[in-house]
């Protein structure tokens, strides 16, 4: 038992003050940095949109769930499906959170490459959905404009408690237990593996990553969680490109995000997005392992110390903040949990219960929320995100309230 908790405690301590930095930022970009700017300039088909999508997107810290919602609101509030597109591939690759951490965990050359992947296979495939939007030749999908961004709030004060509400609550409530599983999983393979586990197949690494595809893509994993695993992984043997190929196509796209690019964007531009997704991939994971003396650059400047070395030698500061992020968590998840608690509780008969699948994170819930409450006869809405249940009280149709969920990029359950 000492070993796996010298070997999560370990792990914890190398993240955690590069985690909460990166927290910090995304509140920043959160409260300061108005909703509108990220509709303003993506309207156009070309490379100019297309490259601004992706820079916005970038150090925003959005999953591949949380990531949805926004971009079908920038699709809704006029930008281009090339530039929505763009957005959303880049967009859950990387974060200010993801990047911070990545670097602490991984080295400079993975916090480099990240980023810069993220930016390339976007690039591709929002110029790739631009061609077949110029020439009429996509899915003709619906695309209302009637997404309302929420306001930033007034005054500095404000936007300030703002930032520390979003960045360590919300953003708390959003990745916590995914951070936390990917920890526990890292954890599992560090212990459990053998050293030369991967070391075995590494005449394979090609082989490798199509596997990793295979695993990856449908699931959910976020672009902070999987640091820990693709770290770990890359101990056991794994090759520098195949922990690439991992860092990269997880987060960027699972089964529910499928769904919802295929229903608010088209077949062709979701075939698009999957294909960026994959084979950018598989192709900076093929320039890692076979571009002469790379494969041993990203190797070297693995920190295995991290891994290696357990509790022993951890500054104050390290552990400090390992405290201070567990603490966050679980005030975060269990205000989540209790609030579903007083939800059940508290019900209502003039309240009317609506199961709501494709929710995933906090994004997802204030989505939701948001759409509901603006509909002519509601009073309340209150979302279950624990549950994946929205509870609306008033006077308003069923089939309003169900149209306005599929809308919004989410899928209501009988």
């Amino acid at each position: 038992m000492m070993e796996y908790l010298n070997a999560f405690g370990a792990m914890l301590n190398g993240m955690s003050p590069y985690l909460l930095l990166g927290f910090f930022i995304a509140g920043v970009l959160h409260a300061f940095v108005p909703s509108t700017i990220y509709s303003r300039y993506l309207a156009g088909t070309g490379l100019r949109s297309v490259a601004t999508a992706a820079a916005f997107g970038i150090p925003l810290p959005l999953c591949s769930c949380g990531v949805l919602p926004t971009a079908v609101a920038l699709r809704r509030s006029g930008a281009s499906r090339a530039a929505s597109t763009s957005f959303l591939i880049a967009t859950p690759q990387t974060g200010v959170d993801s990047i911070m951490a990545t670097y602490s965990m991984m080295g400079l050359p993975f916090a480099i490459l990240r980023p810069v992947a993220a930016l390339v296979t976007s690039l591709i495939g929002g110029m790739a959905v631009g061609h077949w939007e110029r020439k009429g030749a996509l899915d003709d999908v619906k695309s209302d404009a009637n997404y309302e961004f929420s306001e930033l709030p007034k005054g500095f004060w404000n936007k300030v408690l703002e930032t520390l509400k979003y960045g360590f609550f919300d953003m708390m409530q959003s990745i916590g237990r995914w951070l936390i599983l990917g920890l526990v999983v890292a954890t599992l393979i560090t212990v459990l593996l053998p050293d030369d586990f991967f070391s075995t197949y590494a005449r394979w690494p090609l082989l490798n990553m199509f596997i990793i595809v295979l695993v990856a893509v449908p699931m959910y994993v976020c672009a902070t969680g999987s640091i820990p695993i693709a770290a770990a992984l890359m101990l056991k043997g794994m090759s520098p490109g195949c922990a690439l190929v991992l860092l990269m196509a997880g987060p960027a796209a699972n089964v529910a995000s499928m769904f919802v690019v295929n229903n608010a964007f088209g077949r062709k531009a979701t075939i698009v997005y999957l294909l960026s997704i994959i084979g950018g991939a598989i192709g900076f994971g093929v320039l890692v392992d076979y571009w002469p003396g790379l494969r041993e650059t990203f190797v070297n400047a693995l920190p295995c110390h991290i891994m290696h070395h357990g509790m022993h030698g951890a500054s104050w500061l390290n552990t400090l903040c390992s405290v201070a992020l567990l603490g966050m968590i679980v005030v975060a998840m269990f205000s989540k949990y209790w609030k579903s608690y007083q939800i059940k509780h508290n019900k209502t008969t003039a309240m009317k219960e609506y199961k709501v699948k494709g929710m995933m994170c906090v994004h997802c819930q204030a989505n939701v929320e948001k759409g509901l409450a603006a509909l002519p006869g509601v009073e309340k809405v209150t979302v279950d995100l624990a549950k994946g249940t929205a509870l609306v009280e008033g006077n308003v149709d069923d089939q309003a309230v169900i149209d306005k969920i599929n809308e919004l990029g989410y899928q209501y359950v009988p």
